[in-house]
């Protein structure tokens, strides 16, 4: 039985919520719903959900300009629920700080399995608790990290990403293998969803996002943690 953390729905047609909210009771979260952009704005600043379904096409603020505004407060992991399949809509999601997204029309069950996989990544049980390489220091048990000593906000699967990279220094990750690794095996998604984590984890870790020193690119395989002298 899943513990009562707190899912807050955010989309404008009520029977969508509704659904939501009924599948995800069943798995027993708490579910907080909300309509419209800034209504939803304001329960998570008062409520402080655990994690936030968010619909792209809402009346008043957009989900993009919710999850900007999201990102700019708190790491709270975000799913977005959207009807654009198209793939530039998906990568702006993305590049916002979304750590997954569901197009409609959906199965709430895989929507459900979406939340758990997400979830879980902030629940880590690593073996070893902290590991340091060069200017980075990630702590996987407290889900922390710095850089040069100061800690970095990052969202859950950036986080994710980082620590599954700098624990396997010098071994090169495919996409798909990133995939499944920072998003789970329930997760069914394109290959450049791993692009987009990984250039938002570059502006937070890299003194030049363009010319990585970390977090390097292996042109027609994946990434790789570059390995550093000390």
């Amino acid at each position: 039985m899943t513990s009562r953390r707190k899912i807050m729905v955010v989309d404008d047609e009520k029977k969508i919520v509704q659904l939501v909210k009924a599948y995800l009771e069943r798995d027993g979260y708490r579910v907080l719903a909300a309509y419209d952009g800034q209504e939803a704005l304001n329960l998570a600043q008062r409520e402080k959900p655990d994690l936030v379904v968010l619909d792209l096409m809402l009346p008043g603020l957009s989900g993009l300009d919710v999850c900007r505004s999201l990102r700019q407060e708190s790491d709270v992991p975000i799913i977005m629920l959207t009807a654009r399949a198209e793939e530039t809509d998906k990568l702006v999601g993305l590049d916002l700080g979304a750590d997954d997204y569901v197009t409609k029309p959906f199965s709430p069950r895989e929507l459900v399995a979406r939340v758990r996989a997400v979830l879980r990544r902030t629940e880590p049980t690593p073996m070893v608790e902290r590991v340091a390489r060069g200017d980075i220091t990630v702590d996987l048990v407290r889900h922390e990290a710095w850089v040069r000593g100061n800690l970095i906000p990052l969202t859950p699967t950036e986080f994710e990403l980082l620590a599954t990279l700098i624990q396997s220094p010098g071994r090169v990750f495919t996409r798909l293998q990133l995939l499944d690794k920072v998003l789970g095996l329930e997760y069914e998604g394109y290959e450049r969803t791993i692009d987009a984590h990984v250039k938002n984890l570059r502006q937070k870790i890299e003194a030049d996002p363009r010319n990585p020193r970390y977090v390097v690119t292996v042109y027609g395989v994946g990434y790789k943690f570059q390995e550093t002298k000390p």
